[in-house]
């Protein structure tokens, strides 16, 4: 997911793309933990998707 994609977002979007990215972290952390997961490097691309939005929504927060 690219930064400019969310520019585009409200902040009601971008807390409702917060929940499910970290529904997703927990789902991938679930399937690591009982090793049915074979890409390991979706977790870290969550993990900063995650933080992508946190910093947009800070952003939007600190403009209005």
């Amino acid at each position: 997911m690219k930064a400019s994609e969310l520019r585009s977002k409200s902040e009601a979007d971008l807390s409702k793309e917060l929940n499910e990215l970290l529904k997703a972290q927990f789902s991938l952390r679930m399937q690591l933990a009982t090793q049915q997961l074979t890409k390991t490097s979706e977790i870290q691309n969550v993990r900063r998707d995650i933080a992508r939005v946190r910093t947009l929504i800070g952003e939007k927060a600190k403009t209005a």
